[in-house]
């Protein structure tokens, strides 16, 4: 890595929806091998071990999306300088938030969760999320998938036994209140709400997005209409879609070209702060 102290030297990893930092466990080695310090925050409350969440998610339940922005804002800003920013998912409306607000120095989203105004909710991503909004009840509750469930959702390109031990080894329940408040009725609230974004901001840094065209629960077409917001602003927005990958394309076999994708794309374009 250059030695240049705008340069990153720094990866800021954020997890999504139903996994823990440990959804990251292979890209870390992977990038400090690159010379990369590689950091993987938690949500407020998600800090015990998938195992110790699973028996008690009752912390999950409360956490708030500001809450979590303010927590991810609070450790970026201690850094020596702008890093880069990935996340998976729901972490990747975290990371568009992020660089919304000024922080980066480039930001790369994978299989991202729309921010508020993106209304595209294609046929199996309505299915995946339907086991979280069948009842209101699971609004104010942590909710999880089952196995089947999961494997619909998350991992429909392995096989079911495959799917199952990604299952055990990452998955836990997540806040309903994020998916009713930030998915089914975000855009039916008056005002912004927790998750808007300015899709003007012209000064924010480079965002990539990566979609996998076998993913279920944020399939192609909602990455795309969330990319086509940004042509509001000037900032470098662009999108790169894998062939046959899901949505647990951070884990599943070939994530490395995943991986190096992402990093030779932020570290080409990344900028230095602005002002």
């Amino acid at each position: 890595m250059s030695t240049d102290s705008t340069t990153p030297d720094t990866v800021v990893l954020i997890h999504g929806l139903w996994t823990t930092p440990r959804s990251w466990e292979h890209w870390v080695p992977y990038y400090e091998a690159r010379g990369l310090r590689v950091v993987t925050p938690t949500y407020p409350g998600f800090e015990p071990e998938v195992e110790g969440l699973r028996a008690d998610p009752s912390p999950i339940a409360t956490v708030t999306v500001p809450d979590t922005v303010a927590h991810l804002e609070k450790l970026i800003t201690q850094l020596d300088r702008p890093p880069i920013i990935m996340g998976h998912s729901f972490g990747g409306t975290l990371t568009q938030l992020l660089l919304d607000r000024g922080h980066g120095a480039v930001g790369v989203v994978i299989d991202s969760a729309p921010p508020e105004g993106i209304r595209v909710s294609p046929p199996s991503q309505i299915k995946s999320l339907y086991p979280i909004l069948n009842n209101p009840k699971k609004r104010h509750q942590a909710v999880g998938f089952t196995p089947e469930q999961f494997h619909y959702a998350f991992t429909n390109t392995l096989s079911r036994d495959d799917s199952d031990e990604v299952y055990e080894r990452y998955h836990i329940p997540a806040p309903g209140s994020w998916v009713w408040s930030y998915g089914l009725l975000a855009n039916l609230k008056p005002g912004h709400q927790e998750t808007w974004v300015d899709f003007g901001n012209n000064g924010r840094a480079p965002l990539l997005f990566i979609g996998g065209s076998e993913d279920h629960i944020m399939p192609p077409s909602v990455n795309k209409s969330n990319v086509g917001h940004w042509d509001k602003s000037s900032a470098l927005t662009e999108y790169y879609e894998f062939e046959g990958r899901d949505h647990f394309t951070c884990g599943a076999p070939g994530w490395e070209q995943v991986a190096d994708h992402a990093l030779a794309w932020a570290t080409e374009h990344a900028r230095p702060p602005v002002g």
